[in-house]
């Protein structure tokens, strides 16, 4: 079908579910939101949004069939556009189950139009269990805590403009054209925007992680390498940057900084140790000194640290700090990517890795000691910056510019205020 075809083709798909044609709740939906679908592990003291799994029947954000499914969502919203887009929803207090208002008419209507709820000619003006589950759908779509509600913050991704909208997809098209060859049958993607992670087998998610990834001022690269090695309790060697912008200055506010965190002082690397005690710190630059952290609890790369060869000297790891995975924004660290439940990523890399089964990688772990291991078979790794994505089944999702790399953000919150 040429893509003009397409075009008219998807304007009467979309024609009928403006009609009264209920929007589909796909599997990776039920998925997302059963919560038997969480599980924990030892370095993984709370649920979260990662998941396995289980029927295999999640389609990626990045695949064989993303650029059609691009293609088929900018038809969408291009046919959206051209009926008007959506109203803007005023300020006011959250919207929750037993809410009413013409504030609740008006989400019904924005989330009818992009087929997150089924038309109904009559508008109900009052919040009701349907209307939450639109909600909680689009704020997945969205990358917003699938709350059910209408807070502020789901309100302002609401109001973007569908023009706004259908610049993003059409921004990230090429992205996903270029990014999504060669990926083969088995890979790891490192979405920045979504500040999210998917190991991907024979064209389904196997598993999904919630990752924290670097601030706007410490950017995670794009990256096209293979995952080579894992190193078990790794020790860190803490990064210039972060001596320059956050260790020395600490270590000036508190001297024994470096004893409570068990970071060890060298000249060079397999040299004598530095009592740090003996050092003029106000004379000391990132280049003087090179610091490392011993592994074990504390450590920052927590259990083990996922190798790849690249230029930026950036790489998958374990934390210790849990917390930050229940955020909705997680542009927390200085480019490498911390990845939540991380030994179900781990243990699916080293399937071609004999004898490294759940069991001995956990048993690795509590032991506390260096153990790097190289895999028998490497697997292509993408970290990409991709603010929208669109499956086969429909779904298209969205999530903030927080590189400034588009060039639609400050469209689309003047627009959203």
């Amino acid at each position: 079908m040429k893509y003009s075809d397409k075009i008219q083709y998807l304007g009467l798909i979309c024609a009928l579910a403006l009609a009264g044609q209920p929007f589909v709740a796909t599997a990776e939906t039920a998925l997302e939101n059963d919560p038997s679908t969480t599980w924990r592990t030892p370095y993984d003291p709370a649920p979260s949004a990662s998941f396995v799994s289980k029927d295999r029947s999640v389609k990626p954000m990045l695949g064989a069939e993303s650029v059609a499914a691009m293609q088929d969502a900018i038809a969408r919203y291009q046919y959206i556009q051209n009926r008007g887009g959506w109203q803007k929803i005023p300020q006011g207090q959250t919207l929750v189950i037993g809410s009413q208002g013409q504030r609740v008419v008006l989400v019904r209507e924005r989330l009818e139009v992009t087929g997150d709820l089924a038309y109904a000619k009559k508008k109900r003006d009052k919040f009701d269990v349907a209307l939450e589950a639109a909600v909680r759908k689009f704020q997945l779509r969205t990358g917003l805590r699938a709350n059910g509600a209408v807070d502020e913050r789901a309100r302002q991704a609401l109001n973007v403009p569908a023009l706004a909208r259908l610049q993003t997809l059409e921004i990230n098209l090429p992205r996903v054209k270029k990014l999504s060859r060669g990926l083969g049958s088995r890979y790891v993607v490192v979405n920045v925007p979504a500040a999210e992670i998917e190991a991907v087998e024979d064209g389904y998610v196997y598993s999904r992680h919630v990752a924290v990834v670097g601030k706007a001022d410490r950017q995670t690269p794009d990256v096209a390498s293979r995952i080579t090695q894992l190193n078990f309790n790794p020790y860190w060697h803490v990064p210039r940057s972060i001596i320059r912008k956050d260790l020395l200055p600490m270590i000036r506010k508190n001297p024994k900084y470096l004893k409570e965190q068990k970071i060890r002082i060298y000249k060079q690397y397999n040299g004598p140790e530095i009592d740090a005690s003996t050092i003029d710190w106000e004379n000391v630059t990132e280049t003087t000194y090179l610091f490392r952290q011993d592994p074990g609890k504390g450590n920052s790369m927590g259990s083990v640290k996922i190798n790849f060869p690249n230029k930026h000297a950036v790489y998958l790891h374990d934390t210790p700090t849990k917390n930050l995975f229940g955020q909705n924004l997680r542009f927390h660290s200085s480019g490498c990517v911390r990845v939540d439940k991380v030994h179900v990523l781990t243990e699916w890399l080293l399937r071609s890795n004999e004898g490294w089964d759940r069991e001995r990688i956990d048993s690795t772990a509590v032991a506390g000691e260096r153990n790097d291991v190289s895999l028998k078979r490497s697997v292509p790794l993408r970290m990409i910056y991709m603010t929208a994505w669109a499956k086969a089944d429909g779904t298209i999702h969205f999530r903030p510019d927080m590189y400034n790399r588009d060039g639609v953000t400050l469209a689309s919150a003047a627009s959203a205020k």
